[in-house]
């Protein structure tokens, strides 16, 4: 029988990373102030999915592994809303490739994170073939950016109990994400906004893309970033929201 758990508050320490599929984000609620929810196997590394409730703070997040068209219309509107602190998972073999967006994103003021090198399924992969993927990213973008990566949010999402002890060791915390914008499906910028929007609370990781497959992204923007302004949210880096949290664990079956 295989169990998760919700670990509620104060303070998760840097090598925070968590087990089993990122399908169940959406089927598990967690409830209550100052908590920070996270998959876990019972004994197992943790990933985080969602930070406290607690200050109305959001996170803005942008996956990137190809492509040099959208994400600098997406930073331009970012500097325009004055937003200086959204985390952008980049693959490293796309930051070798564009030094000049990473330099970009660390001058704005945003965090970087990795999405490994080559992007490809963790799952498929054994464990020695992760852990050189996991290191070379790191290394390859602190090369460009300067900045050593503390998170990881694996290629397409997907990872297992595997993913999450490798990384763990690597000292690395797996990011998921609680909101999903499906950007990356171009359903029109009004659908973007509503799936960015529509449920938000306190403490969501949202999942937005600035690959070049993104058309309306930039678009929607605006609207997202008013939108949670004018319900009083307020945005942080994913490293922000669970710097300072501490973890109590209950079972959930």
């Amino acid at each position: 029988m295989k169990f998760f758990m919700v670990v509620n508050g104060k303070k998760v320490k840097q090598y925070m990373v968590v087990v089993f599929a990122a399908f169940f984000a959406a089927s598990l609620a967690f409830m209550g102030q100052e908590q920070l929810s996270v998959f876990s196997s019972k004994d197992g590394p943790r990933a985080i999915y969602k930070g406290e409730e607690k200050g109305n703070k959001v996170a803005l997040t942008f996956d990137i592994s190809w492509g040099d068209k959208r994400a600098i219309p997406i930073l331009n509107v970012l500097k325009k809303q004055g937003i200086k602190n959204c985390t952008f998972f980049v693959s490293a073999a796309w930051a070798e490739r564009h030094p000049e967006i990473i330099e970009r994103i660390v001058k704005d003021g945003h965090e970087i994170a990795s999405l490994g090198y080559q992007y490809k399924n963790y799952t498929d992969w054994e464990v020695p073939q992760i852990r050189r993927d996991i290191l070379i990213a790191q290394e390859k973008i602190k090369k460009v950016s300067g900045k050593t990566t503390s998170l990881l949010r694996p290629p397409n999402g997907n990872f297992d109990k595997r993913v999450l002890e490798v990384s763990e060791g690597t000292h690395h915390s797996v990011v998921h994400w609680s909101i999903d914008t499906k950007d990356w499906k171009n359903p029109g910028v009004e659908k973007i906004v509503q799936n960015a929007t529509g449920h938000v609370k306190p403490g969501d990781i949202l999942l937005l893309h600035a690959s070049d497959s993104v058309k309306q992204t930039h678009k929607a923007l605006p609207e997202i970033i008013s939108k949670l302004k004018s319900e009083g949210y307020s945005f942080v880096s994913v490293g922000e929201m669970i710097a300072n949290t501490q973890a109590q664990s209950q079972e959930v079956h």
